[in-house]
């Protein structure tokens, strides 16, 4: 069982949608491999989860185990604020001095 649960929801087949996609994939087999799943909802196929979720704007990453439910909503490239966000602990390698 993955110890994080990540939920990304993006709206549509877009380039920015892949861009965050490809962002949140990239940190989590770098910083977090074989810890998380992630989990992709694309708003426009499915509008239903996104009402449920209060998904407003996208992209909206939902960390939604270990909770407390977290939320960041935007682009997904800065490490730091994913790591801040997310409520993640900072790897050793990534810890500043």
């Amino acid at each position: 069982m993955h110890k994080i649960l990540l939920k990304l929801y993006v709206s549509g087949d877009t380039i920015r949608s892949r861009r965050e996609i490809a962002n949140l994939q990239s940190f989590c087999d770098r910083e977090l491999p074989k810890e998380s799943a992630v989990e992709v909802i694309d708003v426009v196929k499915s509008p239903e989860i996104a009402e449920a979720e209060k998904i407003l704007i996208t992209p909206t990453l939902i960390r939604e185990l270990p909770k407390p439910q977290e939320r960041i909503i935007g682009d997904l490239s800065d490490t730091e604020v994913l790591f801040f966000v997310l409520d993640l602990p900072v790897k050793s390698s990534e810890k500043k001095i």
